[in-house]
């Protein structure tokens, strides 16, 4: 298409082993990289390039001048911050990893989206092809406005982690300002209520559960199956499978049922027989590997979700039958000590606290009456408190 490419250090080097024909930013600028790549793009030559207005005369006088180039289409890829703060790197390395000309540019180019293109995805690769192709290497202000956008939602969420990640490497428990972001994993066909509409972003955790899930069969979630869902695995999650298979059962994301077993069918048929009504299109959830035997259980009644850490061919092939049946797998467990933040809503605000992550052995607790519990009693007791904390109301778990 005719496009001059302006590149930095190891993009250019690409380029060239790739045989396009590629220019240095510092041949533009007239200065090095210097200071380990910390300064590459911050000049003139760059940001006047993106920022300048095409249709203003005195913007387009000071550009011939000091002898700039309109740059028209700006390729960004940050430095890996989230990936490097999420491999435990120490606080040097992720200081390092901190982009600072990428997101300036960014910045620019979205600013002046009358005229110039910024990409910050590979998803908009194709797309913008595309238009390209389309419209004889030109663009509209449409789709200007739409990489605009993502550009400085991508940014903000930039942002938002290298704030979030320095509050909690200098021990900062409560910031003066707390920034958070989402990425948009789907669009769902209506909220809580058919009114509503409503989407689900993911966080970018590796967390297991319902956002890291893979979906076998079924269509796609709604908004009250993702929260449900969300709850039921939670919960099992808090019964480790070495001691025991455990099973939850939720509706209206409160649990309607939640049992150990000698087996996942043993664990799923208790925790069905404490409420059989409230079961019915509810979610079920197990802390092992769903099997056949227990699938085939399952399928007799109907059910919205079944979430589970794995599941044999012998299952999937069973629920295959059920078309409205979702199955998805995590290949892991939530771990119900691991720490976080949980915000919740409020007219005006929001209120942060940190995931109620508690929980208690025989060895913490004191018996304060004449009477001693068996030992049979403490692991119900034990039981009990851990169903009890993913109940929404007051509890009684018995």
């Amino acid at each position: 298409m005719g496009v001059e490419i302006l590149s930095t250090g190891g993009s250019a080097a690409a380029m060239r082993d790739a045989g396009i024909a590629v220019t240095d930013v510092a041949e533009v600028t007239g200065y090095p990289e210097m200071m380990d790549g910390r300064v590459k793009t911050l000049h003139p030559a760059v940001h006047g390039g993106l920022l300048a207005l095409r249709n203003n005369s005195e913007h387009m006088a000071a550009m011939q001048a000091h002898g700039i180039g309109e740059i028209d289409l700006l390729i960004v890829n940050l430095y890996p911050f989230e990936a490097t703060v999420a491999k435990g790197a120490d606080y040097d390395t992720c200081i390092e990893n901190i982009d600072i000309g990428g997101p300036a540019m960014i910045r620019a180019a979205a600013k002046n989206h009358d005229f110039v293109n910024v990409v910050v995805d590979v998803a908009d690769y194709d797309p913008l092809l595309n238009e390209l192709s389309k419209n004889q290497g030109q663009t509209g202000l449409a789709f200007r406005q739409r990489l605009a956008q993502t550009a400085y939602a991508r940014t903000a969420a930039y942002d938002a982690a290298v704030s979030t990640w320095m509050a909690g490497a200098i021990g900062q428990e409560t910031p003066r300002r707390r920034a958070f972001s989402g990425e948009l994993a789907q669009t769902l066909r209506y909220g809580e209520n058919p009114h509503q509409t409503a989407a689900f972003y993911t966080d970018g955790s590796n967390r297991p559960g319902v956002a890291t899930a893979r979906q076998w069969q079924g269509k796609e979630l709604s908004y009250n199956n993702i929260n449900d869902t969300d709850a039921a695995f939670e919960l099992v999650s808090e019964f480790r499978p070495e001691d025991s298979p455990a099973c939850a059962i939720i509706k209206h994301a409160n649990p309607c049922g939640v049992a150990r077993g000698a087996s996942a069918k043993e664990a799923y048929q208790k925790a069905f027989d404490c409420d059989r009504t409230s079961a019915f299109g509810g979610i079920v959830a197990l802390n092992t590997r769903l099997d056949a035997e227990t699938a085939a259980v399952i399928s007799e009644i109907f059910t919205e979700v079944v979430i589970a850490p794995g599941a044999d061919d012998e299952a999937k092939a069973i629920f295959a039958a059920k078309k409205n049946l979702r199955l998805l797998t995590t290949e892991g467990l939530a771990d119900p000590t691991e720490g976080g933040l949980a915000f919740r809503q409020v007219s005006g605000g929001f209120l942060v606290q940190d995931r109620d992550n508690g929980s208690r052995s025989s060895n913490e607790l004191k018996v304060v009456t004449k009477r001693a519990p068996t030992p049979e009693q403490m692991a119900d007791l034990l039981f009990a408190w851990k169903v009890a904390k993913h109940v929404k109301s007051n509890a009684i778990v018995y």
